[in-house]
């Protein structure tokens, strides 16, 4: 029986070296996986790093593209607001120079016979409103508009 059981103790662990044969063979693949996944994770971080930095100069450049559009949309804005109140003054004299002409266009315009109710009034009278509208048009500077 003593023999026997060596050969029973014996096959045992025959039967449990070849399961840690097997389950070390499967721990060989999974290392083997693992080591890949490793190597294909280092490229992915890599490259990640490479766009990041390339991400990082173009956020650079867009914000110095930024400060100087806003400064030169800054400065067109001003001169564009300059230019506005220009226009503004200017179309003010404008009205008052076709006001001024109106004026002048009355008083030079002949009185017709249709309008028996219009008081009369002679040609030095009405070349004298004329000549008093002119006046009126005198700038500042002397020079009539």
């Amino acid at each position: 029986m003593s023999h026997s059981l060596g050969i029973v103790i014996e096959s045992l662990v025959a039967v449990l070296l070849i399961l840690t044969i097997a389950y070390c063979m499967l721990l060989n693949k999974r290392l083997k996986r693992l080591k890949a996944d490793e190597q294909s994770l280092k490229a992915t971080i890599g490259e990640l790093i490479t766009v990041t930095e390339i991400a990082e100069r173009a956020i650079g450049g867009l914000k110095h593209t930024v400060r100087d559009v806003n400064e030169n949309l800054g400065s067109q804005i001003s001169a564009a607001t300059a230019l506005a109140e220009q226009l503004k003054a200017q179309l003010a004299e404008s009205d008052a120079v076709v006001r001024r002409l109106s004026k002048i266009a009355v008083a030079a315009r002949p009185l017709t016979e249709t309008d028996p109710d219009a008081p009369r009034v002679s040609a030095a009278r009405a070349n004298a409103a004329a000549a008093q509208a002119f006046a009126e048009r005198r700038r500042p500077d002397g020079i009539a508009a």
